[in-house]
């Protein structure tokens, strides 16, 4: 990683923190916070005491009742899960889904180190291409940005499933995790809830305009990056125009929905826009 990319992120970290700083008055622990309470110690149950918080397997000892006592969790994990699959590689010269992607997460892995937040990562395809499990500290953080930027995926292919089980698996306190990917899989609805319904998550859901919208070309030889085949296709034909446009819309409104309905914040970010603003409204909706 040159040091030009490593300056541009803190240019990037630095431009959010100072909006974040002044719209809402506080700072990057509305995102950073710790995600609640975790046990402490036990101690005799006293009248008054809410019964959901008898323990009862130590109650059953026969030594009398007993009651849990939680702390205020002091740090955070922070774990991306970042989609460096074929798909990814589509976009504009320099402003691929894959670069965007390693941007946000590079970006989003400065402002953490500042909170002293415990960092992992996790890229995925269909397989495991690079894990570091979570740690805390400067020189953790910047190793983390740099096995980033210099990963070369192995596998063209995608398996969202795969990704989300092992990070159930790997991370067992809770913890934010951060998902990054443009979501061209199918049947990973019942891990991302189990996911949801464990952690605190943030779906960022990248695309492109020409999945979106894609340009009128004519009939055109078109490389699916993870099958490696080639189709023509008649960009002209107006079922071809809808197919695209439907596939997207219906994709991103069911992700959209499912966040929704279990309480994941879910941001979509366009290639072609400046990834800042938007993370920024992700800052205020969490605040």
């Amino acid at each position: 990683m040159n040091e030009n990319l490593l300056a541009r992120l803190r240019n990037y970290e630095i431009k959010i923190r100072k909006a974040v700083d002044t719209q809402l008055h506080g700072n990057f622990r509305s995102v950073f916070k710790g995600s609640g309470l975790e046990f402490n110690d036990l101690r005799p149950y006293q009248f008054g005491d809410d019964i959901r918080l008898v323990d009862w397997n130590a109650s059953s000892k026969g030594h009398g009742m007993f009651s849990k006592l939680f702390q205020e969790e002091k740090s955070q994990t922070v774990f991306f899960l970042l989609d460096v699959s074929a798909s990814q590689e589509i976009g504009p010269a320099g402003r691929t889904k894959m670069e965007v992607g390693r941007e946000i997460c590079g970006v989003l892995t400065l402002a953490a180190m500042r909170e002293a937040s415990h960092i992992g990562l996790c890229c995925f395809s269909d397989q495991k291409e690079k894990y570091i499990r979570p740690a805390s500290g400067a020189r953790h953080g910047y190793q983390l940005i740099l096995e980033l930027f210099r990963l070369q995926p192995a596998s063209a292919h995608t398996d969202l499933t795969a990704a989300l089980l092992f990070t159930l698996n790997r991370v067992r306190r809770r913890s934010l995790i951060i998902l990054v990917s443009d979501f061209i899989d199918e049947g990973y609805e019942q891990s991302l809830k189990a996911l949801i319904r464990k952690h605190d998550v943030v779906v960022i859901h990248l695309f492109d305009a020409r999945e979106v919208q894609f340009p009128k070309m004519g009939i055109l030889p078109v490389l699916d990056r993870e099958t490696r085949q080639t189709y023509w296709v008649n960009t002209t034909s107006a079922a071809f125009q809808q197919n695209v446009v439907g596939q997207f819309q219906q994709q991103r409104q069911k992700l959209e929905q499912l966040c929704k309905q279990y309480r994941a914040n879910y941001l979509s970010i366009s290639t072609q826009e400046d990834y800042v603003p938007p993370l920024i409204r992700l800052f205020k909706v969490r605040k």
